[in-house]
């Protein structure tokens, strides 16, 4: 038997890839070497005072509903832990004061604490039944031995997702633009990419508006660097604020921001879209901005609104057209004026 059951171990250590499916198989054997009814093991939530039943087995009379949380005062895996008594066949009259254990008619019960690497109490992996059992040395090694098991799978699912969490902020941050929160370069060109991929399909042109802040370095020079990270981030955020979750918002690095969106199905209206975008992006950037102590009134940007088919113009070519747009919209404007206020 204690071949068989290393064997069956070894096979579900290789195979099983959650908790619940490596728990449920343990169960399943544990019940075959302890002859108990019911096998479960269950999850301590000691600042709810709570003890959740996680996975059981029930095979004959007994039944240890899964999803059951019950007082962790009120249980027997508590007086077990306090008394350090992990093994009785008279419940009854050993713990005559725990009405769980009455309720179900537990008169065998066995169990182990599962503590993790760190000293904390998880839960407990118990195995009960109606009848007088005895306890067998191999019953006793098989369930410390599932115990040890199930701390070190829960310690490296908690790792795994650990570093899962670690590595999608990592891939966040490395699509964030530190300051502005917005999409970065490299993020944009993803987007676009996606956003050309989509356009294709629906046969519609693309808008791309390549947006440069006019004496961005003025601003800077007279206020502080703090003040214009301040601009920057406001410019950000009413970007965002006058757009849709469908559009694309970025900062390309400095004073350059872009801003893409899918144009309406009538592509000979392109013209009169690209005028609308313009105006649009216009009057979101232009204004009064109050950074800390600094009142900024600021006329507006330079902007490169270009409309393109994805069909024949790739992401790249595409900004490029917009970026030329925009310094020819720079050449024609007059020099920025800024008032301010204490």
């Amino acid at each position: 038997m204690s071949d068989i059951i290393l064997a069956r171990v070894s096979e579900t250590l290789a195979t099983e890839q959650s908790l619940e499916s490596l728990v449920r198989q343990l169960l399943e054997m544990l019940e075959i070497v302890t002859d108990m009814e019911s096998t479960y093991l269950t999850k301590v939530d000691i600042n709810a005072r709570l003890q959740h039943i996680l996975y059981a087995r029930n095979s004959k009379q007994m039944q240890i509903p899964e999803g059951l949380s019950v007082p962790w005062g009120d249980t027997l895996c508590k007086r077990a832990i306090d008394s350090s008594c992990f093994f009785s066949s008279e419940v009854a009259e050993q713990w005559a004061d725990c009405d769980a254990a009455k309720a179900l008619g537990i008169t065998t019960y066995m169990s182990i604490p599962i503590h993790l690497a760190d000293g904390s109490l998880y839960g407990t992996l118990c195995a009960t039944s109606t009848s007088k059992k005895t306890l067998s040395e191999r019953g006793e090694q098989v369930l410390q031995l599932f115990a040890g098991l199930i701390a070190q799978y829960i310690q490296k699912e908690s790792l795994l997702n650990q570093l899962r969490e670690a590595n999608s902020a990592l891939i966040a941050h490395s699509y964030t633009d530190a300051l502005t929160g917005l999409p970065n370069r490299r993020a944009i060109f993803e987007n676009l990419t996606t956003l050309f991929s989509l356009a294709r399909h629906l046969k519609r042109h693309a808008l791309i508006a390549f947006i440069d802040l006019d004496d961005f370095k003025l601003i800077n020079d007279r206020f502080g660097h703090e003040t214009g990270d301040q601009f920057l981030v406001e410019v950000g955020k009413r970007l965002t604020d006058a757009h849709t979750e469908d559009d694309i918002v970025g900062r390309l690095g400095g004073d350059e921001f872009l801003v893409a969106c899918l144009c309406n199905e009538d592509s000979e209206g392109d013209i009169t879209q690209m005028t609308v975008l313009k105006k649009q992006i216009s009057a979101s950037i232009a204004g009064e901005y109050w950074l800390g102590n600094v009142h900024l009134v600021y006329p507006g940007a330079s902007l490169g609104v270009v409309a393109v088919d994805p069909a024949t113009t790739d992401a790249d070519s595409a900004l490029r057209a917009a970026d030329t747009a925009m310094y020819q919209d720079k050449k024609r404007k007059s020099k920025t004026r800024f008032l301010t206020m204490d």
